[in-house]
């Protein structure tokens, strides 16, 4: 067999940090693909879609003195292969876009069950990172939703897993961030909608204790709920937050000009940030005004607006990561379980305020039931996530203290987001990992399907 050609690529993850070097392969057929995973001269393999998971997690290059491995890149893998409309059931390749889908599908009336906060994700990432929504409270993580994968294994076998068939890996391989092998297909369900649009609350809640309280009593009459929060407020503002939740919206309550095609929508114009914004735009003062105006305009109101706008408000502005310079930022996201969650969420928010670290886009959402995933990130509880500019190394050492937060109050940490965490953090944060470890161990001893992220984390070292 012929060793498949490769390009030497600078990569990075959505948030620009870490950023390395590694020959990558584009494979646009499955024999291609695995061509690559038998014959590709590169000690380890990991798969990569769109590359908007934010850290390491499908980065391979060298780490210190290790050889890093080879990059597979899924993009033009890319082919939808059957779809029933009585039972909604998608089979598709993994380099599929979920934009893709909602192009093709919301037409029909059906969209996602599960959507992160980006459309430019493939489903072999959606099942790999296990993301979930606005709608966790009530529906779960993507994976709830994915009745079976294609693997195609280290040896070059192809697998069919699901909760029946090769259940163990199939645990493992969601959430397993693409450790276990190379998603060749995912069949899921998705959901029947009437219209493309959401009918949408907006709260204002003073504080956190205000916010958890509205999760607590109003998020069972909503299918997506998410609260926008303002990090950067302190005393007795601490927390302060705007709810933002909504419905799939009946074309009976669309307004007049929406019904006689209440499927269509214009897509916005996307804008475009062309270069990497002086890292110091986004500091403590600016991002101070611009919660202090955002927390003013949202008064308590209802609007019906198209999905795209209330899903994915940042795709409308293309490379918006660059905004944070050319050193990045980190995303540090964290759960806590419902019993610790108002005292982990206090003290981090208030060593957060402290330390006058700015983040930008800030999420606070209720999850809902646990994945099935051995290493997937949902369980019931409270999540924070953070965008915080790349100061360099006091930067790690602040994320080192949360992390000591988090894991004091049994939290953990989304690993598809992470970049720096320890592995003894993890192996606390994660008690199925020795699991995970032994199916990974017996599906690929060799451990041809590795990352930056799982050499870091010590998870090819066998259990």
């Amino acid at each position: 067999m012929n060793i498949p050609r490769s390009k030497l690529l600078s990569l990075t993850g959505w948030g620009n940090y870490p950023r390395e070097s590694s020959p990558s392969y584009r494979p646009e057929k499955s024999h291609e693909l695995l061509q690559v995973v038998r014959s590709a001269p590169e000690p380890s393999l990991i798969s990569r879609g769109f590359g908007r998971s934010y850290g390491d997690a499908a980065l391979n290059g060298a780490d210190g003195g290790t050889r890093g491995g080879g990059v597979i890149l899924h993009t033009r893998l890319c082919r939808m292969i059957a779809f029933d409309s009585s039972t909604g059931l998608l089979e598709a390749e993994a380099g599929v876009s979920l934009a893709d889908i909602l192009t093709t599908f919301v037409p029909r009336g059906w969209f996602l069950p599960v959507t992160p906060g980006t459309k430019f994700v493939t489903l072999g990432g959606a099942v790999a990172a296990d993301v979930h929504g606005k709608n966790h409270h009530r529906d779960g993580s993507f994976s709830e939703f994915v009745t079976a994968i294609q693997l195609l294994s280290a040896t070059g076998n192809v697998l069919n897993c699901s909760r029946e068939e090769n259940a163990d890996i199939f645990r493992a391989t969601i959430g397993g961030l693409g450790l276990t092998g190379a998603i060749l297909r995912v069949t899921m369900r998705l959901l029947p909608v009437q219209s493309a649009h959401i009918k949408v609350d907006y709260e204002r809640a003073a504080d956190l204790d205000a916010a958890l309280s509205l999760f607590g009593t109003g998020d069972d009459r909503y299918h997506y709920s998410v609260a926008w929060i303002d990090c950067l407020a302190s005393g007795s503002s601490l927390g302060r937050s705007v709810l933002i939740r909504g419905n799939h919206a009946p074309i009976d309550e669309l307004p007049l000009k929406l019904r006689n095609a209440p499927l269509e929508f214009r897509a916005p114009r996307t804008k475009h940030v062309p270069v990497y914004m002086p890292s110091w735009i986004l500091n403590a003062r600016s991002v101070k005004l611009f919660n202090s105006l955002f927390y003013r305009k949202h008064h308590t109101t209802s609007k019906i607006i198209n999905y795209d706008k209330f899903f994915y408000p940042l795709d409308r502005l293309s490379h918006w990561n660059r905004m944070y310079g050319r050193r990045g930022f980190v995303q540090y996201q964290a759960l806590f379980p419902h019993a610790t969650a108002r005292a982990g969420l206090i003290e981090l928010l208030e060593r957060l305020s402290q330390s006058r670290r700015a983040s930008f886009l800030a999420v606070l959402k209720t999850m809902g039931k646990a994945s099935d995933g051995l290493i997937s990130f949902p369980y019931p509880g409270q999540t924070l996530a953070l965008d915080l500019p790349n100061t360099g190394p006091d930067l790690l050492t602040f994320l080192d203290e949360l992390d000591g937060i988090v894991i004091k109050h049994g939290g953990r940490v989304y690993l598809a987001k992470d970049s720096r965490t320890s592995p003894s953090a993890v192996s606390t944060m994660y008690p199925a990992l020795a699991d995970f470890k032994r199916i990974k161990a017996r599906l690929d001893p060799a451990n041809r399907f590795s990352s930056s992220l799982a050499r870091r984390l010590k998870f090819t070292e066998h259990a």
